[in-house]
């Protein structure tokens, strides 16, 4: 099935596996980054215009209606492969081709270039090692500079944030970023003690760190829209 929506903003994910070529068992991870594609698309198949699939070795992208899931896509990816490090380029444009529904191939226009460019400005950043290198990057039309660069600034300092935990603080982070539930929860879970979730999620400043998540999210909702 084709689409063609002229003037129609759109959200594409470029996302790339950081120094692929030196990773032990490179198949298999790209069998289960397949996999985890497959499940996104199912999960997440109201949101997606075009179907998230593996492009150029260790590159993968998707078409999205809006940004409302992209930031869940994208925790949902990193979660599951986890310890492999990834990098996100989202764009935001119109795409000026046909869209293939069943897969995000073949088709053109601001909404990929911005992607692509957001990517390569991620990988020239790690090229010059500065220290804090976001993992996320947004591009977009500059008239939403402003948004541009704010959104952006919140991915740096998260990473920032990330850096500093322990795989502890990790472990109990992300069970709490996917389950949405309480401490209790993840302590039983876990087989931990609430009190060593607490103590963790504070120390990981994790209260912080979800509500810039949710308050980037919610922008991104809205942002193609202006």
């Amino acid at each position: 099935m084709f689409l063609s929506l002229e003037g129609v903003p759109f959200v594409a994910l470029i996302g790339d596996i950081k120094s692929s070529r030196s990773l032990m068992m490179r198949n298999e991870i790209q069998e289960q980054l397949s996999s985890i594609l497959d499940e996104i698309n199912i999960r997440y198949r109201k949101s997606i215009a075009a179907k998230f699939l593996i492009t150029l070795g260790d590159e993968f992208q998707g078409l999205l209606f809006d940004g409302k899931n992209i930031l869940e896509i994208i925790q949902d990816i990193r979660m599951k492969l986890y310890p492999v490090e990834l990098r996100f380029g989202i764009g935001i444009g119109k795409i000026s081709t046909r869209i293939d529904t069943e897969m995000a191939l073949g088709a053109d226009g601001p909404g990929y270039y911005h992607a692509r460019n957001a990517i390569d400005i991620l990988k020239d950043n790690e090229k010059r090692n500065k220290k804090v290198v976001a993992d996320i990057r947004l591009e977009m039309e500059e008239s939403n500079s402003s948004q541009v660069t704010l959104i952006n600034t919140i991915f740096e300092l998260e990473k920032s944030i990330e850096q500093t935990w322990t795989q502890r603080q990790r472990e109990i982070i992300w069970d709490m970023m996917k389950n949405q539930d309480g401490q209790k929860d993840v302590a039983y879970r876990m087989g931990i003690t609430q009190s060593s979730v607490q103590k963790n999620l504070a120390k990981g400043r994790y209260y912080v760190y979800a509500n810039a998540l949710k308050n980037v999210q919610s922008i991104l909702g809205e942002i193609e829209k202006c």
